[in-house]
């Protein structure tokens, strides 16, 4: 299977997750598909430039917080310049994820933030954020972006701890999502496995390989891994709904609407009980 079956393998759970994990019917961050086409000399035609991105929505911001990012970016002065522009990014992610509502720039100063502080801590964090919101993109030239940003930080992370299973798993995750660097996802494949094959019970591992299962047409290998995921943890809706999809695709409708069943108990969103139902009914 080629890269890009990868990358968008796995997307008819993006709503349910949209919804359910993220409590809205559009992930915070706005998809902006070869956004970067719009700048010249800013990256090449198809591929996501953040640069573009934070432009664009700045010149949609209101005066004050365009007027508020500006005070912040100009805040550098004499002295620890370091100490200063961690500071200076930390204040910035946080204002663009609680006062703008931007999620992808967030991301982006919170990574620049740890790759500063160059903490196994500070970069875990970042790259982890990134990897939990790749699983709700679908334009690919941002999944990309963001894959490459969260396997950078992992590997940042794994030269200060190279024994941390978590950031293995982190790591060979990454390539799921279309990471580049590796001839196949079968490099992080096998990165994911070491770490499960030396612990069965790492449930993030068997997570991972389910996904990885699914994203390549394995669907009986990711059921396996899902059905482990969700013995040891009945109350990961994640792994319950890709689970269900898991089986919808491998055509046991009754085991699908079952698991799609469970998934939507506690389900408060409308929208997300909404499209949960309309794939319990289209399974009758």
């Amino acid at each position: 299977m080629n890269k890009q079956h990868w990358i968008v393998a796995g997307s008819g759970a993006l709503l349910l997750f949209s919804l359910y994990f993220f409590g809205r019917t559009k992930p915070l961050h706005k998809d902006t598909p070869a956004i970067a086409a719009q700048e010249e000399h800013a990256v090449p035609e198809g591929q996501f430039s953040i640069d573009t991105l934070l432009r664009q929505v700045r010149s949609g911001l209101s005066p004050t917080a365009s007027a508020r990012i500006t005070s912040l970016e100009n805040s550098i002065s004499r002295g620890d310049l370091k100490t200063q522009r961690i500071n200076l990014f930390r204040q910035l992610a946080q204002y663009w994820k609680d006062s703008v509502g931007e999620y992808i720039p967030y991301l982006w100063y919170t990574g620049e933030k740890a790759k500063l502080e160059n903490s196994e801590k500070s970069l875990n964090f970042a790259a982890h954020s990134y990897l939990e919101e790749l699983r709700g993109i679908a334009d690919p030239s941002l999944k990309i972006w963001m894959a490459d940003q969260a396997k950078d930080l992992f590997s940042k992370s794994l030269a200060l701890n190279p024994d941390n299973d978590s950031t293995k798993v982190g790591w060979g995750s990454t390539f799921f999502f279309g990471a580049t660097g590796a001839a196949s996802p079968m490099e992080g494949i096998l990165k994911i496995r070491e770490v499960s094959e030396k612990d069965s019970t790492n449930m993030f591992a068997q997570f991972m390989l389910g996904y990885g299962g699914l994203a390549s047409g394995q669907l009986e290998k990711a059921a396996d891994r899902f059905n482990k995921v969700v013995k040891r943890e009945p109350g990961n809706k994640e792994a319950i709904f890709l689970l269900a999809e898991t089986y919808e695709r491998m055509g046991e409708k009754e085991k699908a609407r079952s698991w799609y069943e469970t998934g939507k108990k506690g389900v408060k969103n409308p929208e997300a009980l909404k499209a949960i139902d309309e794939k319990i009914k289209a399974l009758q």
